[in-house]
């Protein structure tokens, strides 16, 4: 008997994904916990600064640092959701997605944002995970990308708003360069991967 309902595996690397998924949330939740009990000390001092030498370093853990509570809890939901979403695709994918938004959102924060800011949070990976899962389907082309990208946007479609400076306090900045860059790995994706496994070793 044929099975038409049977769902396609799980890629390799799935679980192993969603632990490091998890361990991403954890983490940033503890941080969380720590700021409080140091004062809010620690958003203060690494988070990014626009166009300061010192506000390098934080385009590498800023996606880590939330402002309160409040904060983490927008960004934990899209964060695993749309990141097993993208884990369909395989984990190198979700690493790669990962490491390019998280990089370039900070890059773009860093070099556009309003000087005399302080800049934080995983906003800037959550777009870019939205850019890519939206705008795959259009360039892939693939039935399954397709509905993804559709579902996606029934799901998500909503926080596209978060891309224009409508609300004071939120970084469309990061946003934005998220979202961009996430589109251009959707582009993309295959000769970034095929860059990655010529020149990483890996």
């Amino acid at each position: 008997m044929t099975d038409w309902f049977a769902l396609p595996p799980l890629p390799d690397g799935f679980r192993q994904g969603i632990t490091l998924l998890t361990y991403w949330l954890l983490l940033i939740w503890a941080l969380a916990i720590a700021d409080l009990f140091t004062g809010r000390q620690l958003w203060r001092h690494l988070g990014i600064r626009p166009r300061r030498l010192g506000g390098l370093p934080g385009i590498l853990v800023a996606p880590l640092l939330h402002q309160d509570f409040r904060h983490v809890a927008a960004n934990s939901a899209p964060l695993v959701i749309l990141g097993s979403l993208i884990l369909l695709q395989g984990l190198e994918v979700l690493g790669l997605v990962t490491a390019l938004c998280w990089l370039l959102s900070g890059l773009g924060i860093w070099i556009l944002g309003r000087r005399g800011t302080v800049h934080l949070g995983a906003s800037g990976v959550v777009f870019g995970y939205l850019g890519f899962l939206l705008l795959r389907g259009y360039f892939d082309r693939s039935l399954p990308a397709m509905a993804l990208s559709i579902f996606v946007g029934l799901l998500y479609g909503g926080a596209l708003w978060g891309l224009l400076p409508l609300q004071r306090g939120k970084s469309w900045v990061g946003h934005g360069a998220g979202f961009l860059a996430g589109a251009w790995v959707a582009r993309d994706l295959d000769a970034i991967q095929t860059w990655w496994m010529q020149n990483s070793g890996w």
